[in-house]
């Protein structure tokens, strides 16, 4: 399966913010259930002050290892060979 244009786009934005050190972790609480997360956003401004844009959280305490599974090297369905 192929990335996404968005998540593409996204990615660059990411990338970009780190060049220019408009990069912040922020503490904060799932919407859904509470819980505190840790979310890597992009700083920007706007006219009345600071926009901070969550790109996603970092691993909580569990295993990061263990909650993801890599692409399918073989070519599998989804991924071609």
């Amino acid at each position: 399966m192929a990335i996404p244009d968005h998540a593409r786009k996204n990615f660059q934005t990411l990338l970009r913010a780190a060049r220019n050190d408009d990069l912040a972790l922020l503490e904060c609480n799932d919407a859904a259930t509470g819980e505190v997360r840790y979310v890597l956003c992009a700083v920007g401004r706007d006219e009345t002050g600071y926009v901070m844009t969550p790109f996603g959280h970092l691993a909580t305490t569990d295993n990061p290892y263990d909650a993801y599974l890599p692409p399918d090297a073989s070519g599998g369905p989804g991924h071609p060979a």
